[in-house]
């Protein structure tokens, strides 16, 4: 059996790391709550550890001074992952220029309307119709679907959120 120097820092290293991950690793998902990148930003934190160890002062407690190093780690994370997000929106918007001075927005937005509408429970596509296209109020739609006001536009306003999100996801679509 192999003896083990407790000097060795590669050793104490990962023996300190092994102990403090799962507490660090809950942190990140705080505010990382996709694991895959919650553990992303755990190696990142690992690799930054690993080349500051041997500045590690050994009378401080390891997982604070880790969790400093996953700090950071996830703010580099967050402020990569809204670099994209702002510049996927950029796209998005040059798209939405070309097509609407080029007039295909309009027919664009029309066709994933109708393909986004179907998706719908049948419920709700009739408010969205009455309400939009027939223009009943929804004191009329509530009588006529024995539901009240609020509950009417409850359903409407949870509709056009799905149809946001979906006209979005079919223009996202578009762009790659």
């Amino acid at each position: 059996m192999p003896t083990t120097d407790p000097n060795d820092a590669h050793e104490r290293f990962t023996r300190l790391l092994l102990e403090s991950e799962p507490v660090m690793l809950r942190s990140i998902l705080v505010s990382v709550p996709h694991p895959a990148d919650a553990r992303e930003i755990m190696q990142e934190t690992a690799v930054a550890l690993w080349r500051q160890f041997e500045n590690y002062d050994r009378a401080r407690p390891f997982l604070n001074w880790a969790m400093g190093f996953s700090r950071i780690e996830t703010r580099r994370f967050l402020s990569r992952e809204s670099r994209r997000a702002q510049l996927h929106v950029k796209a998005i918007e040059a798209l939405e220029q070309e097509m609407q001075a080029s007039g295909e927005f309009d027919l664009a937005i029309e066709k994933h309307l109708a393909t986004c509408l179907g998706k719908l429970s049948e419920k709700a596509q009739r408010q969205v119709k009455g309400y939009y296209l027939e223009g009943h109020t929804p004191e009329t739609l509530s009588q006529r679907e024995g539901r009240t006001v609020e509950a009417i536009y409850k359903t409407i306003q949870r509709a056009r959120r799905e149809l946001q999100a979906c006209i979005e996801r079919q223009l996202n679509s578009e762009l790659t």
